[in-house]
């Protein structure tokens, strides 16, 4: 596995209306879109800084899983994700590596990515996402 880049750093919030004018003041850009995720239980907003967006992530659902961290560990970094090509190939390299995975297949994620989280068990504290796009394959 190979990332090309950053995709994002995924940050939990509890409302966007409040966290989304502080984001735009200091990157000095507006979100450019503002999406839910059903299965996810969030309600995303991104910002685009170069390569690398920023994913605000807010709880529509206190069970779910932003919901659930944001209960226990309070507003901050999420996870970050790396875009890669080939996203199964990329999940069996970490399973062969003894990488405890969250999803053992692709699923949908926000802005029709493909996506796959990482244990942070496995991962130095660090949850991780892998992403692919299929219609803008990475370098």
């Amino acid at each position: 596995m190979k990332p090309s880049h950053i995709e994002h750093i995924g940050i939990a919030v509890k409302s966007l209306d409040e966290a989304i004018p502080y984001y735009e003041r200091l990157l000095g850009t507006t979100c450019y879109a503002i999406e839910t995720v059903i299965d996810q239980k969030v309600k995303t907003a991104f910002f685009k800084i170069g390569d690398t967006k920023i994913e605000l992530l807010e709880s529509t659902d206190p069970e779910g899983p932003v919901g659930k961290f944001i209960e226990k560990k309070g507003e901050g970094i999420h996870h970050i994700a790396f875009a890669v090509n080939g996203l199964e190939a990329a999940l069996d390299d970490v399973r062969e590596a003894g990488i405890k995975l969250i999803d053992e297949q692709p699923r949908k994620g926000a802005e029709g990515l493909h996506i796959a989280f990482l244990h942070p068990k496995s991962t130095f504290g660090v949850l991780t996402e892998l992403c692919e796009d299929k219609n803008k394959q990475t370098k």
